[in-house]
């Protein structure tokens, strides 16, 4: 019997987004640096995107595929607020394909051994994880984490006082992703003493009875103060062989009481033990907090004006502990309130976040500061002896490349000055944009052999000659220029076989959505139009056809119109 694959349907799967690859470009003053060095650890090159999440993915793609050690997001969760325009099917197919699209783009981003965390509750958890089983494959599904995040029931709730959220996890391979151990506690530690002074430091004692059979397990026992022991109590066998007990008593392992008379037990020394334990997948609000302890995280941090969906620092550092270590790379892609980027500064971690609110300015720059300034000495700042430093980068995306002029005719858009036209032309042809200093019409590369050029120039037949021998035989240039002249394509190609040439806008009119903005979750952002009648026949019997058209914006002219009562 085959086996099927079983994968979501909703309205307007088919339909893919052709993302344009914006570039991205930093504004010195909304970045942010400490003054100085205060370790040898401090990491400067942060980066916070304020732009769609969707294009900043996009934008990060060539230079970060493969290289994000962990991504925690925590997007919208789809609970009808922000969804009034559409009934209960059709937002719930939206938001799916939304989340599809940057599922996608954050699995190539991952390296190999790189985990994705996602917070979400009961309103999509459950099609998300089959979403997310389509796009990582099923076997690379983790774990589903739950996290109580309520510590009092609500008396509002009409049916349960709903107290957890869940965490699924995800590794872009299963067989590559091990977790970090959780670190010890004080309360673990403290089980091991040492009342016998052995050298070997702390112990505490282990049972050597067992309860299965086992065929060397059946013997008597004499304790050194000379105690007959027939077997271990409330059981049949001990757990390890006459021979083996001898080994462990003579190596000082045995512990027979202060006076020698105790049933034997074996004795597990801290310094052999695992130093941490392995992660459980109930979190509860004592060990990475509730959503009162975020709450007033950031009302220590922004006042009355705090953000009002916030998570714990705590639970960051949880994830963070588990999925990461020192220096790697982390990105959250629906940055919120900033806690993401805050924990992993505080954590010696690399971090890229996005957010296209105007939190971005209002709430995570400021945050991000007192982070660097060493101000804030809330959320996990004490635990991990936060003392200030480092730094980001403020980028935000790059307009779109292609706008229409006032014959409605594409053209480059005219904010673009020659070195923005050639990254983004670079980033469109997959090359890597690096201007060379010594040879001018090196923009960038592919290979060490590869380059790519662009101008706005006209080129003549002649300008074409001496840029192909310049080039030289041994190596290949893509020309993107507005035209050439005096040869035709085909002539070119004969004639140079070392240029590749290319018309701007021309050679990238079909690739992208150009002038798309928002493609984010809140729905009240996406394009909306007024449903317009329009007949498709004669009224008959007082009733006629009607078609919105915004749902027609979203999904194409596969959805059809609705009958409406006049």
């Amino acid at each position: 019997m085959s086996k099927q694959k079983l994968e979501l349907t909703w309205i307007g799967k088919e339909k893919r987004p052709k993302l344009e690859p914006r570039i991205l470009l930093e504004d010195p003053d909304k970045s942010y640096h400490a003054q100085h060095r205060v370790t040898d650890g401090d990491i400067f090159d942060n980066r916070l995107i304020f732009g769609d999440n969707l294009l900043a993915l996009k934008a990060l793609e060539q230079e970060f595929t493969g290289k994000v050690k962990c991504v925690f997001i925590d997007p919208p969760y789809n609970t009808g607020s922000a969804f009034t325009h559409y009934d209960d099917g059709l937002e719930h197919s939206i938001w799916l394909g939304l989340m599809r699209d940057r599922l996608e783009i954050i699995r190539r981003l991952l390296s190999d051994d790189g985990s994705l965390w996602i917070t979400i509750d009961d309103n999509e958890a459950h099609y998300l994880k089959v979403l997310c089983d389509e796009v990582f494959g099923r076997s690379n599904f983790i774990a589903t984490i739950v996290w109580r995040k309520n510590y009092s029931p609500k008396s509002t709730a009409k049916h349960f006082s709903v107290d957890h959220d869940y965490v699924l996890v995800l590794a872009k391979s299963g067989d590559r992703w091990v977790p970090n151990l959780m670190p010890r506690t004080e309360k673990q530690d403290r089980a091991y003493r040492n009342p016998d002074n052995d050298p070997r430091g702390p112990w505490k004692p282990g049972d050597l009875s067992a309860r299965n059979y086992y065929s060397l397990g059946t013997y008597p026992i004499i304790t050194p103060s000379g105690r007959t022991i027939s077997g271990p109590p409330n059981a049949m066998f001990w757990r390890v062989s006459e021979t083996k007990l001898r080994e462990l008593d003579a190596d000082g392992r045995i512990w027979w009481g202060k006076d020698g008379t105790n049933v034997p037990a074996i004795k597990r020394f801290l310094s052999e033990v695992k130093q941490g334990t392995v992660p459980q997948t109930w979190w509860s609000y004592e060990e990475v907090g509730h959503t009162q302890d975020a709450k007033r995280e950031v009302v220590e941090l922004f006042g009355d004006d705090a953000f009002s969906t916030p998570k714990p620092e705590a639970l960051l550092q949880r994830v963070i502990t588990l999925a990461t270590n020192p220096n790697d790379l982390i990105l959250d892609s629906f940055a919120g309130s900033g806690t993401t980027g805050a924990v992993a500064h505080k954590m010696g971690r690399r971090w890229i976040m996005v957010e296209l609110g105007e939190h971005c300015h209002t709430h995570i720059i400021p945050r991000l500061k007192k982070v660097i300034d060493g101000e804030d000495q809330g959320g996990i700042t004490k635990t991990v002896d936060w003392q200030g430093g480092g730094g980001f980068r403020y980028y935000k995306l790059a307009p779109s490349l292609i706008v229409n002029d006032r014959w409605g005719n594409p053209v480059i858009n005219p904010e673009y000055n020659a070195a923005m036209l050639a990254e983004a032309l670079a980033k469109l042809e997959g090359f890597n944009y690096a201007p060379s200093e010594t040879r001018w019409w090196r923009h960038g590369h592919s290979s060490e052999r590869d380059f790519i050029y662009v101008t706005t120039q006209n080129l003549s037949a002649e300008q074409l000659q001496a840029l192909s021998e310049e080039v030289g035989s041994d190596q290949s240039l893509l020309v993107c220029c507005a035209a050439f002249r005096g040869v035709t394509a085909a002539q070119a190609a004969e004639r140079w076989p070392n240029l590749t040439l290319k018309k701007i806008p021309k050679m990238v009119l079909a690739r992208c959505e150009w002038g798309h903005d928002d493609y984010s979750l809140n729905v009240a952002n996406l394009p909306m139009a007024q449903p317009t009648p329009t007949p498709i026949a004669p009224p008959t019997r007082g009733r006629k056809m009607a078609r919105d058209t915004s749902t027609a914006d979203l999904f194409g002219d596969e959805v059809s119109g609705a009958e409406n009562d006049v």
